[in-house]
């Protein structure tokens, strides 16, 4: 037989292996890299995509954007910071207190805002749309609207107020914007409808405000003091408050309207306070109204020398025995129905000192018309 001879096949060197595998990688990514830099096989899709003209703004979006751009220059940021001393009480330092909103109201620097926005400050910043800053003074205020007026000493053609609107026309549907500061973001728009006219609130400080504007426009904190307006961009209120669990915009918000803050601004900058319209009487609560079995406001007393005594209004007088007998009644003002407390502050509230007025009252079994001028509230 021929001789067979047999081996024994060598496991191959682990070493070469790696060195194989790594060689075989680096051509692998290299030509990868040739492909992807030099030929652009696998980069067709990589490239940016073309631009699709997208053509003209629509119509109702130029006007916004206009309304924006006419605007927004004369809205204003505030800031109000709170003096403090060290603990050796020898240096004074200003500490940031809060945020907020307003708009320029004239050519002289009065600036319009919210009580709330600079109460329990010690001073107050205003900073432009040009982002100059300014130190305000205090005018005054009508706390009962919460609305407060600032000064500042810019120069006349930093100064570009708000073309003023009317309330008194205002229809649920109508289209508002708001402009304001919320969480400090400056120069910051929404958009929106009137949702509701006549409405009361009540703020944190208790104070009521009756006769504000709805909106669903988004209103946040740092809103508080802007402005309101239409699509004219004319003012038609200033933004106060939101209903809200979580102090977040949910499509509630608050303004005053404008009718009531070009009445009180004006006085505020004559004399720094707002003189409140008066009958001179003192009238009975509703609760007493109602026991005494009447609709309407009856007079409880006249105030000597008032313009409600020179008019000859009547006050509860007390007979034989201390029985009351019942006086005036205020039953209308103006021709406006005047059902109880509430509605005769409403009233009041569009009226301002100096205006003469028609009231109407229940007296016995008759009612008589009586014209009276209105005073200043001490």
């Amino acid at each position: 037989m021929d001789r067979i001879e047999s081996y024994e096949r060598r496991p191959p060197v682990p070493g070469l292996r790696l060195l194989a595998g790594a060689v075989l990688g680096l051509a692998l990514v290299l030509l990868a890299r040739f492909l992807w830099f030099e030929t652009g096989l696998f980069r067709s899709e990589a490239a940016p995509r073309p631009v699709t003209p997208r053509g003209d703004l629509a119509a109702d979006e130029k006007a916004t954007v206009e309304l924006f751009e006419r605007s927004s220059p004369s809205v204003v940021h505030i800031t109000t910071k709170e003096r403090q001393t060290d603990w050796l009480g020898r240096n004074v330092f200003e500490v940031p207190q809060g945020t907020g909103s307003g708009f320029l109201w004239d050519g002289e620097g009065h600036v319009v805002t919210n009580v709330h926005v600079i109460e329990g400050g010690d001073t107050a910043d205003v900073t432009l749309s040009d982002q100059s800053t300014w130190r305000a003074r205090f005018v005054g205020a009508a706390a009962d609207k919460d609305i407060a007026v600032l000064r500042i000493d810019a120069p006349r053609g930093a100064l570009r107020p708000l073309p003023v609107g009317t309330s008194g026309d205002l229809r649920v549907g109508q289209k508002v914007f708001a402009i304001g500061n919320p969480f400090g973001l400056d120069q910051t728009l929404t958009t929106g409808v009137i949702s509701g006219l006549d409405r009361e609130i009540r703020l944190e400080s208790s104070r009521v405000i009756r006769g504000v504007i709805q909106t669903d426009a988004a209103v946040n904190p740092g809103n508080s003091g802007g402005p309101l307006l239409d699509s004219s961009g004319r003012l038609i209120g200033v933004n106060t408050a939101i209903h809200s669990p979580t102090g977040a915009s949910v499509g509630i918000g608050f303004a005053v309207p404008v009718d009531t803050v070009n009445r009180l601004v004006p006085q505020i900058i004559r004399t720094g306070r707002v003189a409140s319209p008066s009958l001179g009487i003192r009238i009975l609560p509703d609760d007493s109204a109602r026991r005494l079995g009447v609709e309407g406001v009856p007079i409880g007393e006249v105030v000597r020398g008032s313009p409600a005594e020179r008019a000859g209004l009547r006050g509860l007088q007390r007979v034989r025995g201390g029985r009351p007998r019942l006086g005036d009644v205020i039953v209308g003002l103006d021709g406006k129905p005047i059902a109880g407390e509430k509605d005769l502050y409403l009233a009041l509230d569009d009226h301002a000192v100096g205006d003469t007025v028609t009231i109407r009252v229940l007296r016995g079994n008759s009612t008589v018309d009586v014209s009276v001028t209105l005073a200043a509230m001490e």
